[in-house]
């Protein structure tokens, strides 16, 4: 009995192991990748998104760069042109076309030639000034199907016809670019490009956190608003 008792106290005792359940096992490769994955995340919105506090001109540039190009004007009116065809030997076949077309133009802004230069921030009036580039004008459009034809002459031939209603397309096109440019046109379509500007930078503002910002906005041939 005694010999029992003593095999029993040298018997060496198994040690217990606990096997890690499979599931917990797996998972970690798996968070070290959305580890890895939030980091490179937290890293991409650090060097292209953030702004830091205080910069209202990142910001700007930021709204600017999402849109490139902003149309902010829109001119339609009518032009007038006037052509006559003289045919025959001694050019007594004359005919006349007279045309009334309607015609628009676009005016736009290329945001994308502005750069940190043309943003000018004033910290101690918080007065963000904007110097925009020179407005661009569209080929102008002009609506022929809708156009008002008046013919006069005799004998109005299809070669006349065309002649004329081709000379009339060309100078009812050069007349549209001269109204385009007239200065009464350019200073109403100036006077939208600004408030457009303003319109597209006061969320963008706002959602930085730039509640209290004035935003001023002018050309380069423009005095700059006083401080």
């Amino acid at each position: 009995m005694a010999n029992d008792l003593k095999t029993r106290e040298n018997t060496v005792q198994p040690e217990v192991t606990r096997d890690r359940p499979l599931a917990r096992v797996q998972a970690v490769p798996w968070l070290i990748v959305i580890a890895l994955l939030a980091a490179v995340a937290w890293l991409g919105w650090r060097a292209f998104v953030y702004e830091e506090e205080g910069d209202p001109v990142g910001s700007a540039m930021l709204a600017f760069e999402k849109q490139n190009s902003l149309t902010v004007f829109s001119s339609r009116f009518e032009v007038v042109a006037e052509s006559v065809d003289n045919r025959g030997p001694f050019g007594q076949i004359e005919s006349r076309q007279a045309v009334i077309v309607p015609a628009s133009v676009e005016y736009r802004l290329d945001l994308g030639e502005m750069d940190r230069d043309d943003f000018t921030w004033n910290a101690e009036t918080s007065r963000l000034t904007v110097t925009l580039p020179q407005l661009q004008t569209s080929r102008p459009n002009l609506d022929e199907a809708r156009a008002r034809v008046y013919t006069e002459g005799l004998y109005v031939s299809r070669d006349a016809s065309a002649d004329l209603a081709r000379n009339n397309s060309q100078q009812a096109e050069r007349k549209a670019s001269a109204f385009a440019k007239n200065r009464e046109i350019l200073e109403l379509a100036r006077t939208a490009a600004k408030q457009a500007v303003r319109q597209n930078l006061a969320i963008p503002l706002q959602v930085a956190g730039y509640d209290e910002i004035t935003v001023d906005v002018r050309f380069a041939n423009e005095p700059t608003p006083d401080a």
